[in-house]
């Protein structure tokens, strides 16, 4: 069974270190070279708090995906309003329409921690993210053109955003 959202704790970071590190192995989605270690994203963890939580799925009791809700200028007020999302899945579940549930289920979340404006960051390369944002309304707010060179190759950089709710 598959339960709702909820708020990540530090007895999850080794499935959440796991699924990300199938994403770097992947190399579609993070800008990451090399597999990380459950100490490497302790400080990453700990700078996500209760209004900016990592939240997590789990299915029979084993975390199948997470998404960030990261603060975006977390030192600047003008910010407070605005979060960067990021969304993980387990290899063994991706391609089965979940992606496309629980990121619309945070989507809704974000309104409970005052959250107006999402933006999501993804290499133009990456169909599959870029088809699931676009699915719940994010549009295209930018490219960096060539921003990021991965074993050789440079990538561009879709900014793609969603206001929840106007200010």
């Amino acid at each position: 069974m598959i339960k709702e959202l909820r708020q990540a704790t530090i007895e999850d970071l080794p499935e959440i270190v796991k699924i990300y590190n199938e994403a770097i192995i992947d190399g579609i989605s993070t800008a990451d070279s090399k597999v990380v270690s459950v100490e490497d994203k302790l400080e990453w963890f700990y700078t996500h708090t209760d209004e900016r939580p990592i939240l997590v799925k789990e299915y029979h009791g084993r975390i199948i995906a997470w998404i960030s809700l990261q603060p975006f200028y977390a030192n600047l007020l003008a910010y407070r309003y605005t979060a960067r999302i990021n969304i993980y899945i387990d290899k063994n579940f991706q391609g089965k329409k979940l992606g496309q549930q629980f990121l619309s289920e945070a989507v809704e979340k974000a309104l409970d921690y005052d959250i107006k404006t999402l933006l999501a960051l993804s290499f133009a390369d990456n169909l599959p993210s870029l088809k699931l944002f676009k699915k719940l309304g994010f549009k295209e707010w930018g490219n960096l053109v060539g921003v990021a060179n991965i074993e050789g190759v440079d990538k561009d950089l879709l900014i793609l955003g969603l206001h929840i709710q106007e200010s």
